[in-house]
């Protein structure tokens, strides 16, 4: 067979590839997942009786944008990280989930300063500290599930980062379902119990990514 002819034949039946694929996989992922996330923490734990009073609290937002916050970082760096071959990830980027966890941190120490000391044990582990993280982890599966099915459908090749990032954005997104029932309102224990939460999947990603996500 000629050259030309194997070229031919080769290239004979390619449909081209939709350039928006990438922007429909994530968002379906997201949407899935983070619809049976509610579903699961509204039917498992329940909503939290005065959620009517907590959509007018200012410190009710701030305690939602730390996850939205790291949600919407961890899904910048998974569009990159997505790609085949993507390499010049800048610094800032990588660093860029630092940020909202910094930011929580300094809010804590400052309500701490601020609160009386008998008062440290209730900011700090709350009411729920034993069960918060690990209910997070749980609301995170479905959407661990459907993130790593959108990043299957490309081509990432640095497969452990892509799963821990991928699993940052599931914890965070299942935190933000977990806000609909939490009645924590401590900044100390966001910046603990629910950043705790959020690295399980992170973890998890980190040690599975290679596997799962192997193409």
């Amino acid at each position: 067979m000629k050259t030309d002819t194997f070229i031919s034949f080769l290239a004979s039946g390619i449909a081209p590839v939709d350039p928006h694929v990438q922007r429909k996989c994530f968002t379906q992922a997201l949407v899935v997942g983070a619809i049976a996330a509610v579903i699961l923490a509204l039917s498992v734990f329940g909503l939290r009786p005065d959620m009517q009073q907590m959509l007018v609290s200012p410190l009710f937002w701030f305690k939602v944008s730390f996850p939205l916050s790291l949600a919407i970082v961890a899904l910048l760096l998974l569009l990159r990280l997505s790609r085949p071959g993507t390499r010049n990830i800048s610094t800032s980027l990588w660093l860029a989930p630092a940020g909202p966890v910094l930011i929580i941190w300094i809010a804590a120490l400052l309500a701490l300063a601020l609160a009386p000391q008998e008062d440290y044990h209730r900011l700090i582990m709350g009411l729920s500290w034993r069960s918060c993280p690990f209910n997070i982890a749980f609301l995170s599966i479905p959407l661990c599930v459907t993130i790593t099915w959108a990043v299957r459908q490309l081509a990432p090749t640095r497969l452990r980062a892509a799963g821990a990032i991928g699993g940052l954005l599931a914890g965070s997104v299942a935190t933000l379902a977990y806000c609909l029932h939490c009645p924590e309102m401590g900044i100390p224990f966001w910046g603990i119990w629910y950043l705790s939460g959020m690295l399980i999947p992170t973890l998890a990603g980190a040690i599975f990514g290679p596997l799962l996500l192997r193409w």
